[in-house]
């Protein structure tokens, strides 16, 4: 039995309906279980390499901590019979506060990789953002998104004229929001991959925006070969990351991209005041998901403050450890426009391809919209710290 419903907590009503005719869901609605049905299914490097974090892994714990420390109160007879999810962020109209987040190296869990990912986002009209570390280039995912929105984060190399070129790209594939990851200049240690000896990127995987790059190309003799590729590699090694640069180093981005620009990785107050004056649009309160500091502070308790630092004068987005809709829902209440969701989307495409992507985030938005109508919210606009109390 089909069924099409509209609405995006009428995902629910879709699953009873089609259980009418003995279909069960091909995947948990209960998204915290994917991370198991996904290290049943991946290698151990794969599986590792995106589930796991930072040194003891302590600051990933802390982001899952941090959200039961905030607990919603419902408010009843509120009138939640009409009810809309939709925003508008940075000039891009989306259905929900939602947005797939820059996972690199997605062929490890899935041969198409970013181009299912990017198909599945078309598909929900949701903003996908592509990583620089992507296993497919800028253009080839472009391609897939179609006409979805889309969104391009950039590791900044030490390459100026690459970085560059990195954004023209990106610019005339239809990205429209450039999001600048600023906590990864280098890879922390993470002892999951450590003891696998394993880096994707050192295989040629994760590499595909470099290697089909036209400067980069230049720099190891022209285009990527197995005569050149040890070249290349070491290349990709020597520019990945600038752990020298500074906020004055952000208004080469600024000559360089038109659009709006946000800074990734901002957990302290003062970080988000320079990103305001350096005439940043949007700041991302994140901490990689735990990747890159252990120990470090929760990425729902840096927000706050970091809204408070900002207020109106730039965009508060979130990421690190939602898992479920009511994650969405608090992080919304404390000050966030819209949040990034990363691994659960990647174990679904793990297990289901770009169906299991589209899977988990009908699930987050459904879950999303049935939260806030039984809290007595119908809009994103009404969601703020007056619905939480402190655990």
């Amino acid at each position: 039995m089909e069924v099409s419903l509209s609405g995006l907590a009428d995902f629910q009503n879709s699953i009873y309906l089609q259980g009418l005719g003995d279909v069960l869901p091909t995947l948990p609605t209960d998204l915290t279980k994917l991370e198991g049905l996904a290290e049943r299914s991946l290698s151990a490097q794969a599986f590792g390499y995106v589930a796991g974090s930072a040194g003891s892994e302590a600051t990933a714990r802390a982001n899952r901590a941090a959200f039961d420390r905030w607990r919603i109160v419902p408010r009843m007879l509120r009138d939640v019979a009409d009810r809309d999810l939709a925003v508008n962020v940075l000039g891009t109209a989306m259905p929900s506060p939602l947005l797939l987040g820059p996972i690199g190296v997605q062929s490890i869990l899935y041969p198409d990789g970013e181009l299912a990912v990017a198909r599945a986002a078309a598909a929900e009209g949701l903003t996908m953002v592509l990583s620089t570390a992507s296993s497919y280039n800028i253009e080839d995912v472009a391609e897939a998104n179609g006409e979805g929105p889309r969104w391009y984060q950039l590791y900044w190399p030490k390459d100026r004229e690459l970085a560059v070129s990195f954004l023209e790209r990106a610019k005339a594939a239809g990205y429209t929001t450039l999001v600048v990851t600023l906590d990864t200049f280098t890879l922390a240690w993470r002892p999951r991959d450590l003891d696998r000896a394993y880096l994707p990127f050192l295989r040629g995987i994760g590499v595909a925006n470099y290697f089909s790059d036209p400067v980069f190309q230049k720099a190891v003799g022209g285009p990527v070969t197995e005569a050149n590729r040890d070249m290349a590699l070491l290349h990709w090694v020597a520019n990945f990351g600038n752990p020298s640069l500074t906020w004055d180093d952000l208004v080469f981005l600024r000559e360089h991209w038109d659009g709006p620009i946000a800074l990734k990785g901002i957990q302290h107050p003062d970080d988000a005041r320079q990103a305001v004056d350096a005439g940043m649009d949007a700041v991302i309160v994140s901490n990689h998901g735990g990747r890159q500091v252990d120990g470090a502070v929760a990425s729902l308790d840096a927000l706050p403050g970091v809204v408070e630092a900002v207020r109106d004068q730039a965009t508060v987005l979130f990421d690190s450890g939602i898992r479920t809709g009511s994650d969405i829902a608090k992080a919304l209440a404390l000050g966030a426009k819209a949040v990034l969701v990363a691994r659960p989307y990647a174990y679904g495409l793990a297990l289901g391809g770009q169906a299991g992507v589209q899977h988990v985030l009908r699930c987050l938005q459904a879950e999303l919209e049935l939260t806030m109508a039984l809290s007595g919210i119908k809009r994103v606009e009404e969601l703020n710290p007056e619905i939480l109390v402190r655990a």
